[in-house]
């Protein structure tokens, strides 16, 4: 059963309510590193050892920072929170020099498998958006038993990569112009010369009603100083449009992913109104991937960076998925 919900803002009309945020300053510090698969994760935990786990992914072009007040929130009321560095940013590491740079769908699912495998971790809830809600999607849908709950930004976010080519509306096709400038030799050039310069850039477009300061943009921007960074952005992006093999060792869960698999734990999906890249919805079109309870939410003012953007609305979502 679909439940499509608009959270209601606590402030006046057209104004954020959410307070004052934590100072930019502030860092989710000291981080823990396991040997996780192909990966050597770097990450950050808190809250206790022995409550429900909740895993926090970040997206592109962001980091765990995405979750700097949503984190202690949740740790707060007694979970087990785990906020990973995706492969390519901050300090993970692939532990092979041979492992293809791979940014696909089904690597950055099977890399959070391998993480709660080497944690010891056999359910949690999980909850991401952009890049991290997409491996949150993906484990949710081919290993369900180990997801307890879902909280998506931008609902239901597997590829299907069948239709990559299909145009969409042209205002939507402007909005997506990284994607196009990084199938060529000359967006790699300038990922690689001016990664700082485009993610701020895509910071503001898809987030028009945040107005972030520069300290908290510093403090993400040296993840993407990563060696791995561009090779698996650029990956990921032209992987998506049929324009680069993918790693042979996901061949098998690539494959069912092209089958577009429903997700059959509870979730609950969000967008922010105020979305500059994937504008919000009432979540109807992707209502049919959702097979158990879905409640759908359209957080106001709120950009694509949700977490960091409200983060009260986003573990609001995460703890009605976990329990009270």
């Amino acid at each position: 059963m679909e439940f499509t919900l608009t959270q209601p803002a606590s402030g006046r009309a057209g104004q954020s309510a959410s307070p004052a945020r934590a100072p930019s300053s502030q860092r989710l510090e000291p981080l823990r590193h396991v040997d996780a698969g192909v990966l050597a994760i770097a990450y950050y935990e808190a809250g206790p050892a022995d409550g429900p786990v909740v895993l926090l992914l970040h997206g592109f072009p962001y980091d765990i920072h995405s979750y700097v007040d949503v984190a202690p929130m949740l740790a707060a009321k007694g979970r087990r929170v785990i906020v990973p560095y995706l492969r390519g940013y901050g300090p993970t590491r692939f532990r092979h020099r041979s492992t293809l740079r791979s940014g696909e769908q089904a690597a950055i699912g099977a890399d959070l498998m391998a993480l709660m495998d080497a944690l010891d971790v056999k359910r949690a809830v999980l909850a991401g958006y952009d890049w991290g809600g997409r491996a949150a999607c993906v484990a949710a849908a081919l290993w369900p038993d180990r997801c307890v709950g879902l909280a998506s930004v931008n609902s239901y976010l597997i590829q299907d990569l069948s239709k990559a080519m299909v145009p969409v509306q042209p205002e939507r096709e402007v909005q997506l112009w990284y994607q196009y400038y990084f199938q060529l030799e000359r967006g790699r050039a300038g990922l690689t010369a001016n990664r700082r310069g485009i993610a701020g850039i895509l910071w503001r477009q898809w987030s028009p009603n945040w107005h972030f300061d520069e300290a908290t943009f510093d403090r993400t921007a040296v993840a993407h100083d990563n060696p791995d960074y561009v090779d698996v952005v650029i990956h990921s992006y032209r992987h998506r449009f049929g324009l680069a093999e993918g790693d042979p060792q996901y061949a098998g869960l690539q494959r069912r992913l092209a089958a577009l698999p429903a997700i059959s734990v509870p979730t609950i999906t969000l967008d922010g109104e105020g979305d500059g890249v994937s504008p919000a919805t009432d979540g109807t079109a992707s209502a049919a991937k959702f097979t158990r309870r879905r409640a759908h939410r359209v957080i106001p003012r709120a950009g694509h960076n949700l977490p960091q953007e409200e983060p009260e609305a986003f573990a609001a979502a995460v703890m009605e998925l976990v329990g009270e």
